[in-house]
């Protein structure tokens, strides 16, 4: 112990839980506060998003400085705080038993797991909170990688677990308890939240449930998303799977970055070491159960844990689990064993395959330590990772009281309390120390370099290992040498580096004066004298005064801000002494290959890498500055002449505080990166020499040369390097993005990608090293690749491709790091202006935009709940520009405020009775809104459900606007009310419920709980149907469907079936297939109680088993639902029998949806019995059907409506006719269309009923789908020309046509045509097909026309119609042409159509023919027209198709509750066959939607040729099958390619990751100098270049007179205001304000600022704002140098600057010779560049006083006196010489010339050999070579 280095602990100050103090500020606690708190430190990076990763290249460690963050919790409160300030309070309605951070699943943020007694809180860090009800007895949740473990226990207990603070259970090990049972979200709760009443109840609901699934149970679950169910976790054993029951293994800690567990068994009295793995689903092992049913698309996660170690004989569990790292840079698991005082050390071997890591633990790789107590701290080696670990080492405290530092198995230092420790804090008065007989006893609350320290009297010490601030320099060279150095040299010189002796100051408590630079650099220097005396020389005492002075820590402290003077004394003196010692020992031999100079040689090799890397970043010159002058020694030292001269070269001061190298012992050439990147340019990767790389870049994974790894790499694949898997033939590292590439450019693009490298990285470089770089992304951004991950195109500055990349984000695990990158980084600081925007953002829009409130003249109160004041935001105003069609909708469509009703003038009657007669009309109105309601609303808020569903009232009442609005309810007395309000009410909230779009379409089954009432009613069970109909049903379990359906609430019972059968269509699940046929009691067996179920239920279940079992043609249901379309319903209800028979008709269609003769075997006979229900022959094959029924149904076979083989074709026709439709959809059956005949004889005509030849003609048409064609001819084609004839004639008095003929003429006509239209609607749903349209419109006219004339028709119509058919007829046939038009015209809000519309709605009661049926057809036509506010249309898929014609089935009710022929509930059914088409643009800069025009190309078909057409945004698009490619077209937006496959499938839905769109959202991007489209409608504005070479050109000629350079004028423009026209960009519009500012224009340098203007305007046409930097960088650069070598001043120390102008000058070489290839010339202009090198060299031109310097250096290697100023000048100036032409160093030269001199002639000149030796040097330095060598000979 004695031989370890002793350091001081640095004292913050005394400890105290800061939740401790924000308690006290907060005030006087509640009184039942428990006295017992808890509390846990973390790093800040533990909550950052995991993309947020610092890049170790660019930003400082010095992490030291960093807040520790604190999770305070007493009770049920809990403070999260950062230092002294607080950043979240969260109270919770119980106590908390345990809490943690951890990342759920995907997410990329961390959210904060609380576990109370039956309830598990997540909370994200914006401080939104999600409630997991959970089992009583769950204790223990634990972070992973991907997700939360849960434990649960065998058997539940009967103690209630009570938190105690010495066991920690709230961040510690816990006991293993209990089962996850029922898990849904209440309601979100920001800050302080109180769980509802209603939880309590939700597990002893369920009591049952876990005793039957207890057996089946799995110790350990994974939660990975709040709204979804936790997986089980299984255990692989000898390679199977088995569920995990490990009850006995309790967990007792996890790592939240590596899938690790360690757990501990009491039992066996041993610890374990799990490793967690995920696979994908396998199908085999899940549960048949509804709960575990997988929606279709999503692949689940399989999660399993494998033991990989077992360490026996622990009487207890360790204290504490933590992960250290080896000092070989293996990671290993440290188990603290207090009572052993022991820490037991386990080495981890990870091994990647396939990409992933696999973990495992060999027998003898354990090893202990003596120990009380420990910690991980990060001290040694601050910036290596190992893989996604930190390099971390161990704080160990011995048992006797030592406090030791250990980097694995090595003992570094032992640390010790200060000495002059009082109350905290650093005393000044060593006097008053308490710190004498100070013990350490506790460690604890390690974060980083940080700890707590309790010593024995009870304090709390936060002390600190490193001192605050670290250097970044030394840091580096530590990193380097880790990862550089062999093992046994790093081991030595970190002993070395943490040790005793020399180093005393690093003990002393002052020791703040130094840095840590300091220390290393006397560590490196001591190295030096260990090497030269071969032995370690102790601190020498100074031999004189002078030198004792000079090595004064004074001096030292004096000299810190003088680099120069600092060179030239403190470290001259070190180096005086290492020269004397070294050439004491022998002045001419080399140096003995010792340890240390092996050591020596090493780090000189790994911190040169440094000082290539740091050259490369702008950020760092003061580092690069003082590590040259380190280096320049340790060379100088080593006798390593190239290496002096490649520093004193960079920095010529050199040459006078270290001197040059007088003996040289290697003639090794330094790795130069400017020189390998200036030869990869101009003469490709390939002639680029390897050993200008310094080795340390070509080995993976190390951190401190990633820097120049990167740009080494960028340049290589621009230079055409290939790569193999993740390495260049060189052996570069390299991480590229994935996407497709053709050319360097895109691959170079993506490897910045990959390698996280954005536009700030970009800017650090030097400017012209950075220019190819963007030289690539300029290159790529006009047209780059599809499918590259969002970071490549925020690069390229193509936000508009970024954001629309981003709906697509890609799921799988390899893509997760390319794609979820931190984009602003990526993009900053050009990216600063964007702001992130939610479209649509239904709340917030609502806010600010004018014409949205809904007022009404006569309303009395315009801010009432109406269900629809949320339809208008920023993307519907901008759908309907100005016009105020969304208020009228909405007007006409609401329920929820009286009517107003006109006062009667008739004296005869009481107003009383007229009131009351008009309010009952008007009712029959109102109560049929609803429907177009939910059509209107569908799907228009976005948000989540976060509060109670709320539904608008249904008012029957009116009001009397004469009489100042007087309100006249509804007399109960003569009408009953609540009857007529029943089912309005539920179609009023399913209305409600359709316009819920949960966000991600999740749905929580608590929210549906929360909102179930006490008693059912029919808004619950509207509400149920509405999220069935959405298919967010699948979170109800078996469980919750039979507590619905034990209320025997007929009407819940509907919504129930209806919205179950929705959700989970066509997927035939048994578990809802029986929920469904147990209300069907015609198949219930015989043995079966009788149960009497209402007509309507039996209808709704028969048609949820047609969605159920959709397109499956299961043989056995379509022999039922065959059956049950001739059966009589329970109870002979007559009435409803229609209705029964049409439902099985649709059910049996929907079972078989278009599958025709394909269906099955016995589809003939199928087919035949239908035919014979409609009413045709008899039943051929009815022995065949017969046979195939069971006796059971034999049974039942007389309740059949038949009279022996005679049919009811008036119950069974409407049915039969509709299943056929469905069967044969769009299979162009000639045989079925041939028997569904429309009549052709008069006879025919009177014997089939009119309503049923409408039906025929649908189902002909929808059978001979591709037939219909939108043509008057095609309609007149469907006519038999009986009737043609017949109608003809009726204007014709001539004519003698019988009275009933007419009728059955006019009936069938108007049928027929109804029929016709109806088909046409379904034909081209949605499609806004102009044809169509117009056909549709001028009939639904001449049909308005016939019922009372209001507007001249024109065409082939036949009139007075109205004589010989009932009025009733007409408008049931004309409000069914006007459905069928809007649903053509759906989601268009058409405004012909729409006035139309309003007109048919206003024709109120006076007509006296207007029934309900009537009013709800103009409803849901209204609501179609503008189906989801305008953003949602119809689909012509078979399943749509379907839907459609459930809900326009031809048979409108008479009232409200009338379902005798169709259930009016089916009529929401449309909401199956929408889809969400929509596509808006919005502007990526502004976050607004905006106009684009957007070309959109169709595919061929087969009735016209491939076309392209233009819409302008927002708009609806065509359908998937037929949709090709999108163009955002027109000058004024980046242009944009979506290349579509036409695909016979439905559009994408919202969440579909595979999806183009990001949700409807297209992102488009502004070109400079255009204005958009709202600011601009006809382009005036966009005139960029005349405008600003008027403005600039006014602004350079007034500069110069700083009196006129105000305004010039009310109408002028400044350059400000006009580059903030046409630019977004933040530093653009900065400049352009500076070059505005008054102190700019009274500048004296007119040239500069000419030149500024001249940048400005060429950044703002390109587009280009990063040029701005490179054009003043270099233009700066070169007006300092030629100041130098003008004036006296010296501005510039070193020749970087020229490396840099060379790199610009070799760009611009590549693209003159074609090695770059551009469409538009170079970033930079070419003239500019030429400009500088003529500069240049104008600069260099020999003055004499640079020959000679060059001839001193090449003769003896000399450098100028750097004494004085002058010197020093001259020494600059020769060292930009030597770098801008090449020149080698003169031992080259001079061995060159010695070898080729004796073998020339006297005379010869030595250019032509020199120029081939030397073939990078310039031809004038190799001419002044030959000068002075040929001169020298002829003196």
């Amino acid at each position: 112990m004695s031989s370890l280095g002793v350091r001081h602990l640095t004292v913050l100050g005394e400890f105290k839980p800061f939740g401790l103090i924000a308690e006290a500020l907060d005030g006087k606690p509640a009184d039942n506060v428990p006295d017992k708190y808890d509390y846990f430190l973390f790093d800040p990076h533990t909550v950052r998003d995991r993309d947020e990763t610092d890049d170790h290249d660019v930003l400082s460690s010095a992490s030291s400085d960093r807040c520790d963050h604190e999770l305070f919790i007493r009770g049920n409160r809990i403070i999260w705080s950062t230092g002294p300030r607080v950043c979240k309070r969260f109270t919770l309605p119980s106590p908390v038993v345990m809490a943690c951070w951890c990342r759920l699943g995907d997410m990329t943020e961390a959210s904060l797991c609380v576990l109370q007694m039956a309830c598990l809180t997540i909370c994200n860090t914006s401080g939104e909170v999600v409630s997991v009800p959970v089992s009583e007895t769950i204790t223990s949740i634990w972070p992973l990688p991907f997700g939360l473990l849960l434990q649960q226990a065998a058997q539940p207990s009967s103690t209630i677990y009570v938190p105690s603070l010495s066991s920690s259970p709230l961040f510690g090990s816990s006991p293993s308890l209990s089962s996850l049972l029922g898990r849904d979200m209440l309601r979100p709760r920001r800050e302080v939240g109180v769980s509802p009443p209603h939880n309590s109840n939700f597990v002893s609901a369920h009591d049952h449930v876990v005793k039957e699934e207890t057996s089946s149970m799995s110790s350990h679950l994974i939660l990975q998303d709040p709204l979804e169910e936790p997986q089980l976790a299984y255990i692989e054993e000898r390679g199977k799977l088995n569920k995990m029951k490990e009850f006995d293994e309790t967990t007792i800690w996890t790592s939240d970055q590596i899938p690790l567990m360690a757990s501990y068994n009491s039992g066996k009295m041993q610890h374990s070491v799990w490793v967690a793995e995920t696979s994908n689903f396998n199908p085999q092992m899940a549960s048949a159960n509804l709960v575990d049913a997988v929606p279709a698309g999503i692949i689940a996660k399989q999660f399993s844990f494998r033991r990989i170690w077992q360490g026996k004989g622990a009487q207890t569990a360790a204290s504490k689990v933590f992960l250290a790292t080896d000092d070989d840079a293996a990671p290993i698991i440290c188990f603290l064993h207090q009572g052993q005082k022991k820490l037991l050390s386990v080495r981890l071997q990870s091994v990647e395959i396939n990409n992933e890591l696999l973990f495992d633990i060999k027998p003898d790789m354990s090893w202990s330590i003596p120990a009380v107590a420990a910690v991980p701290v990060i001290v040694t080696r601050p910036r290596a990772k190992v893989g996604l670990l930190p390099y971390s080492d161990m704080l160990v405290l011995a048992p006797e009281n030592a406090l030791l530092l250990y980097s694995g198995k090595q003992c570094l230092c032992r640390y010790m309390l200060p000495s002059c420790l009082s109350k905290g804090r650093l005393s000044e008065f060593p006097e008053k120390s308490v710190s004498q007989g100070m013990k350490i006893v506790g460690l604890a609350d390690a974060v980083e370099g940080r700890i707590n320290v309790t010593v024995n009297n009870g304090q709390i010490y936060r002390c600190v290992l490193r001192r605050s601030p670290t250097s970044s320099l030394a840091n580096d060279c530590i990193t380097a040498m880790a990862e550089g150095l062999k093992t046994s040299f790093y081991s030595h010189f970190l002993s070395l580096l943490w040790k005793d002796g020399d180093l005393a100051y690093l003990s002393e408590a002052d020791s703040s004066v130094h840095s840590e630079w300091d220390s290393f650099r006397s560590i490196i220097m001591e190295m030096c004298r260990s090497s030269a005396t071969s032995k370690m020389i102790a601190n020498p005492i100074p031999q004189t005064s002078w030198e004792f002075l000079i090595s004064s820590k004074f001096h030292e402290f004096f000299c810190k801000n003088n680099f120069v003077a600092q060179n030239s004394s403190v470290m001259a003196l070190d180096v005086r002494r290492l020269d004397a010692s070294r050439l004491n020992t022998n002045r001419t031999r080399r140096l003995e290959k010792t340890f240390y100079s092996e050591l020596l040689m090493e780090s000189l090799h790994c911190l040169h890498a440094v000082y290539e890397s740091l050259k490369l970043n702008n950020l760092r010159k003061r580092d690069l500055e003082l590590l040259g002058s380190l280096l320049c020694y340790i060379a100088k030292f080593l006798g390593e002449e190239s290496y002096v001269d490649h520093y004193i070269r960079d920095f010529p001061s050199l040459s006078g505080s270290v001197g040059i190298c007088e003996t040289s012992f290697s003639q090794e050439s330094p790795p130069s990166l400017f020189r390998w990147l200036e030869n990869c340019l101009l003469y490709g990767h390939n002639s680029a020499n390897i050993n200008d790389l310094p080795p340390l870049i070509c080995k993976e994974g190390k951190s401190v040369v990633n820097w120049a790894r990167k740009i080494v790499l960028f340049y290589s694949l621009l230079s055409g390097a290939k790569h193999i898997g993740k390495k260049l033939s060189s052996g570069i590292y390299c991480n590229i993005a994935t996407g497709s590439y053709c050319t360097n450019e895109e691959l170079t693009v993506l490897a910045m990608v990959g390698e996280k490298f954005g536009l700030q990285q970009l800017d650090s470089l030097p400017s012209g090293m950075s220019l190819p770089l963007r030289h690539a992304l300029a290159k790529c951004r006009e047209s780059p690749p599809t499918g590259w991950p969002a970071a490549a195109y925020i690069l390229l500055g193509r936000e508009d491709l970024a954001l629309s990349c981003l709906g697509q984000t890609c799921k799988s695990k390899e893509l997760e790091t390319e794609t979820n990158v931190n984009f602003i980084s990526m993009s900053a600081p050009y990216m600063l202006h964007l702001h992130p925007v939610t479209i649509p953002s239904a709340v917030s829009d609502t806010t600010g935009l004018d014409n949205t409130k809904f007022e009404d003249a006569d309303s009395i109160d315009g801010t009432m709940t109406d269900g629809m004041e949320h339809i208008f935001n920023s993307s519907t105003q901008l759908r309907y520009g100005r016009d105020l069609r969304l208020n009228e909708v909405r007007r006409l469509l609401c329920s929820a405020r009286p009517v107003a009703i006109q006062t009667s003038v008739n004296p005869s009657a009481s107003d009383q009775d007229l009131q009351q007669a008009q309010l009952w009309h008007l009712a029959q109105r109102t109560t049929a809104l609803p429907l177009g309601r939910g059509a209107f609303t569908l799907a228009t808020i976005y948000t989540l459900l976060t509060e109670a569903f709320v539904v608008p009232k249904i008012v029957l009442a009116g009001r009397l606007p004469a009489q100042q609005n007087a309100t006249v309810n509804l007399d109960p007395n003569v009408r009953n009310i609540d009857e007529i309000k029943t089912w309005p009410e539920f179609h009023n909230a399913v209305a409600a419920g359709l316009r819920l779009a949960p966000l991600q379409g999740k749905m929580s089954k608590t929210w549906i709980k929360y909102n179930k009432p006490e008693e059912p009613n029919a808004i619950h069970a509207g509400l149920l149907f509405a999220l069935g109909l959405h298919g967010y049903l699948r979170v109800l379990n078996i469980t919750d469907i039979f507590q619905y359906f034990r209320q025997e609430h007929e009407i819940t019972t509907l919504g129930l079936m209806l919205g179950l059968a929705a959700t989970y269509r066509g997927t035939m699940q048994p578990e809802i297939s029986k929920c469904l046929f147990v209300h069907i009691p015609a198949r219930h067996p015989s043995s079966f109680p009788e149960l009497e179920l209402p007509t309507l239920l039996q209808s709704a279940a028969l048609m949820s088993v047609g969605l159920l079992y959709e397109g499956s043609a299961h043989a056995q249901t379509m022999q039922i639902l065959l059956g049950e379309i001739g059966r009589r319903t329970a109870g002979d209800n007559v009435l409803e029998r229609e209705g029964y028979a049409v439902s099985a008709g649709f059910s049996l269609g929907l079972l078989a949806l278009g599958r025709g003769e394909d269906a099955l075997g016995f589809m003939e006979t199928v087919v035949d019995k239908l035919f014979h229900y409609i009413g045709g022959k008899e039943v051929r094959n009815d022995r065949s059907i017969s046979s195939t029924l069971s006796a059971d149904e034999h049974n039942r076979a007389a309740a059949q409506v038949m009279d022996g083989t005679a049919v009811n074709v008036d119950v069974t026709a409407p049915g039969a006719t509709i299943a056929l439709a469905l069967m044969f959809l769009k299979t162009e059956s000639q045989a079925i269309v041939s028997k569904l005949s429309i009549p052709r004889t008069l006879f025919e005509l009177q014997y089939v009923r009119p309503d049923f030849i409408m039906l025929r003609v649908i189902a002909r048409n929808l059978i001979m789908w591709s037939r219909i064609h939108p043509s008057q001819d095609w309609i007149q084609s469907q006519i038999p020309d009986i009737v043609k004839n017949g109608v003809k004639c009726l204007g014709d008095d001539t004519n003698d046509i019988d009275e009933m003929d007419a009728e059955s003429f006019v009936q069938a006509y108007v049928n027929i045509v109804a029929g016709a239209c109806i088909s046409l609607g379904l034909r081209f749903a949605g499609t806004k097909d102009g044809h169509a349209h117009e056909l549709l419109y001028n009939y639904a006219v001449y049909f308005l026309n016939e019922i009372k004339p209001v507007s001249a028709t024109s065409g082939p119509f036949p009139k007075g119609l109205s004589r010989y058919v009932d009025r009733g007829t007409l408008e049931i046939c004309l409000h069914l042409i006007v459905l069928s038009l809007c649903v053509v015209m759906a989601g268009s809000g058409h405004l012909q159509t729409f006035r139309l519309l309003r007109f048919l709605r206003s024709r109120n009661s006076a007509d006296g023919h207007v029934s309900y049926g009537v009013q709800m057809a103009v409803s849901l036509a209204i609501g179609f027209l503008f189906l989801g506010g305008g953003m949602q249309t119809f689909s012509t898929s078979n399943s749509s198709v379907a839907a459609l014609l459930i809900t326009l089935y031809p048979r409108l009710p008479t009232g409200p509750n009338d379902n005798r022929c169709h259930f009016q509930a089916f009529r929401h059914l449309y909401v199956l066959a929408t889809e969400a088409r929509w596509i808006q643009t919005v502007d990526v800069d502004t976050g607004l939607p905006v106009y684009a025009p957007l070309e959109v190309t169709i595919r061929e078909t087969e009735h016209y040729a491939e076309t392209s057409f233009c819409e302008v945004t927002p708009c609806l698009l065509p359908e998937r099958a037929i949709l090709k490619t999108l163009r955002i077209c027109g000058p004024r937006y980046w242009p944009q390619v979506i290349d579509l496959i036409p695909e016979d499938k439905p559009w994408w839905t919202s969440g579909d990751k595979n999806s183009p769109f990001n949700s409807g959202v297209l992102y488009i991007k502004r070109k400079v100098g255009a204005c958009s489209y709202i600011d601009d409608p006809i382009g005036c504005q966009s005139l960029l270049s005349r405008a600003m070479h008027k403005v600039f050109g006014l602004t350079s000629l007034k500069a110069p007179n700083p009196c006129s350079s105000g305004q010039n004028g009310p109408g002028s423009v400044t350059v400000d205001q006009l580059v903030g026209t046409f630019s977004s960009d933040p530093s653009l519009i900065a400049f352009a304000q500076l070059c505005c500012d008054p102190s700019w224009k009274s500048r004296s340098d007119i040239d500069f600022q000419e030149f500024c203007l001249q940048v400005l305007f060429e950044c703002v046409s390109k587009d280009r704002p990063a040029l701005l930097q490179v054009y003043l960088s270099l233009y700066t650069t070169m007006g300092s140098m030629a100041g130098q070598v003008t004036g006296d001043t010296v501005v510039l120390c070193d020749s970087l600057s020229i490396s840099n102008l060379k790199l610009a000058l070799a760009y611009n070489e590549a693209l003159l010779s074609g090695r770059l290839t551009s469409s538009r010339g170079g970033i930079v202009q070419s003239n500019f560049i030429a400009c500088l090198r003529k500069q240049v060299e104008a600069l260099l031109d020999c003055s004499q006083d640079l020959k000679d310097d060059f001839c001193n250096y090449m003769y003896s290697g000399k450098w100028p006196n750097g004494e004085e100023c002058q010197g020093n000048k001259r020494s600059i100036l020769l060292s930009w010489y030597l770098q801008w032409f090449c020149v080698p160093a003169p031992s080259e030269v001079k061995r060159a010339v010695d070898k080729v001199k004796p073998k020339l002639k006297s005379s010869s000149s030595l250019v032509p050999f020199l120029r081939l030796l030397f073939p990078k040097a310039h031809v004038n330095a190799i001419a002044e070579i030959d000068k002075l060598f040929s001169s020298n000979d002829g003196r």
